[in-house]
This record gives structure tokens, C-alpha cells and sequence, in this order.
């Protein structure tokens, strides 16, 4: 489990394939880390497969590759980076459990002061997940939903944000890695099983 406060970003030094998927290699100042260990990578939970001087590797499924954007961002662009959850620690985000649930397009960024505030346009099996004022969580960011339209979803992106996170450079067309919130999943899904009984 995660909490979508992003703790270090990291860089996206190679993608080479094993097997059906790829290996990944990721440059990054964060100390520390253990072969074996979870991290979320743009908010895919995955596994650290080596860790070498200020690197780790770390594999991806084909499914992985495909359901996220892993398997096509380019060599050299910058990654979110936070570790798993312990028992006890606090939750300063929301639960969320690195198992993105698919691609999300930006739709438009627009100065807000000295915020940004996005238009996200969600695939639309997952938009009846996705409330005003609930949270989702992009490119393993926590982030709380302000607005919903039919096809499209707006949030606020923070100087703190900008500064700590890769979310400082989308513009139009920037696809991220979505997963909605957990509860809201169960909570529809509770719904449409009592309504189908």
C-alpha cells in the first residue's frame, strides 16, 4: 500500500526487454533500498530487482506495460518514486494500492495564480469512480478531484506539488497513470450488485 505523497522522483535510464515484458532501470538519489521491496513508479506498485550504486532495476509485466505508461514513456523522463507503506506509518494522501487501472489523457492546463489547474479526460469504464471532492491518484500522486463533467474530470496542482513531482511539465495530450479510489470501487460496485439482485 501506498499513499500517493510522492517521496523522490527518479529517471528512466533504460527499458530493456525480458522475456514477454522489460526490465527497468531507474536512476535516483533515494538511499536505501532493498532488493525485493515495493515501490511505486508513477503509481505502479513493482518490485526492486537490483539495486546498484544510485540505481534500481525493477521488472514489468506485458500487462504492466500495456495498462500503464511504462512501457512507452521515453528513455530519460522523469518518474514519481514512492516506497510502500509501513504498519503505523501516517497517511498524509489516501490508500492506494500502486494497481493502476489505466491511462488518463490531459485534456487542458490553464494558470491558476501560482497553481495549475488540469482538465483529465479518465477512460470511460472508470469514470463512474471518480467524484467531486473524492481523490485519485495520477502518476502516484494523491490528488483530490474539484470538478466532474461527463467525459472529464478537473483537479488543482499545487506549488508544492509542482516542485516535488514530475507533474510540473504535462501539457495537452500528457497521458497519466490513473488509478481511482479504492473505496469508491467497492462502494459502486456494492451498489450495482444490490441493484442487480
Amino acid at each position: 500500500m501506498f499513499t500517493g505523497l510522492v517521496e523522490a522522483t527518479g529517471v528512466l535510464d533504460s527499458r530493456a526487454p525480458r522475456g514477454p515484458g522489460f526490465r527497468l532501470s531507474i536512476a535516483t538519489g533515494l538511499r536505501g533500498l532493498e532488493l525485493g521491496e515495493s515501490i511505486a513508479v508513477n503509481g505502479a506498485c513493482l518490485t526492486v530487482t537490483n539495486v546498484e550504486g544510485g540505481r534500481f532495476d525493477a521488472d514489468i509485466s506485458v500487462e504492466t506495460a500495456e495498462k500503464t505508461t511504462l512501457g512507452s514513456i521515453p528513455i530519460g523522463a522523469e518518474v514519481n518514486l514512492e516506497r510502500s507503506m509501513k504498519m503505523g506509518d501516517r497517511i498524509g494522501g489516501h490508500l492506494v494500492s500502486g494497481h493502476v487501472d489505466g491511462i488518463a489523457g490531459v485534456r487542458g492546463v490553464d494558470s491558476a495564480g501560482d497553481a495549475l489547474r488540469l482538465e483529465i479526460e479518465a477512460p470511460e469504464p472508470l469514470r463512474r469512480y471518480i467524484a467531486a471532492k473524492g481523490s485519485v491518484c495520477l502518476d502516484g500522486v494523491s490528488l483530490t478531484v474539484n470538478a466532474v463533467t461527463a467525459e472529464t474530470f478537473a483537479i488543482m496542482l499545487i506549488p508544492h506539488t509542482l516542485s516535488v513531482t514530475n507533474l510540473n511539465a504535462l501539457r495537452a495530450g500528457t497521458e497519466l497513470n490513473l488509478e481511482v479510489d479504492l473505496l469508491a470501487r467497492y462502494v459502486v460496485h456494492y451498489l450495482e450488485a444490490t441493484a442487480a439482485r
